[in-house]
């Protein structure tokens, strides 16, 4: 009887010197997005519009 070794995959280790940029790149722009979507409040407004049931999602108020 022959038995076969099944290989285990190993992840791969980042380190958080490439990790930290682009994290704080993220958040960053996620700030931003929220500070644009919860001061939109015009109905003419293109943002407004655009984000409006992410403003309702997110519990601003818009009418």
């Amino acid at each position: 009887m022959t038995t076969a070794a099944i290989p285990v995959p190993v992840p791969i280790r980042i380190p958080i010197r490439q990790i930290l940029p682009w994290a704080v790149f993220t958040a960053i722009v996620a700030l931003l997005m929220l500070y644009f979507v919860g001061s939109a409040q015009g109905a003419d407004s293109v943002i407004h519009e655009f984000v409006h049931d992410g403003r309702h999602l997110l519990g601003f108020p818009c009418h």
